[in-house]
């Protein structure tokens, strides 16, 4: 009985039409997609830090000639929001949100045009060289979460037989 239902449970999983990804590995159909996508330069120094982790990210299968290219605008906020009876403020949210086109490069044509974002909350302590350092922390921290959510939508975006 087990086995019956077991077996019927695979058939049905198999018929459901899900299929891997990253199917092939390296040399996938996804994986090579992603590795001809060029990242131009971003402003500002959380553009630095979101091209570096879109870099390592899409150059995980190797590097391949560029195919696509994925222009990306950052929009890096940080703002205060808990303030204190003496006016001071407590806790800080920075967002940090990016708009990006996947352009293909023979052709001009915008195959993907989407936005991304993350924020995080800081503690702002007495401390000024603590409070720094959670805010460069944070930027850190948002900028991979935004790129791993731009990686994410290029490789679906990139999947043959969508």
């Amino acid at each position: 009985m087990r086995f019956a239902f077991l077996l019927s449970a695979l058939f049905a999983l198999s018929a459901c039409g899900l299929q891997p990804m990253y199917a092939g590995g390296g040399s996938g159909a996804v994986a090579q997609g992603l590795a001809g996508v060029d990242v131009p330069a971003i402003e500002g120094r959380a553009g630095w830090l979101v091209r570096n982790a879109l870099n390592d990210r899409l150059g995980a299968a190797g590097t391949a000639q560029p195919r696509y290219r994925l222009d990306v605008r950052l929009d890096d906020e940080l703002e205060g929001l808990g303030v204190l009876r003496d006016d001071t403020i407590a806790r800080e949210r920075r967002t940090l949100r990016a708009r990006y086109q996947l352009v293909d490069v023979a052709s001009g044509e915008i195959l993907l045009d989407a936005t991304a974002g993350s924020d995080a909350g800081i503690d702002v302590v007495s401390s000024e060289y603590a409070t720094i350092a959670a805010e460069q922390t944070a930027l850190e921290n948002l900028a991979r979460d935004v790129a791993d959510r731009i990686v994410t939508r290029v490789a679906l975006a990139l999947r043959p037989n969508q």
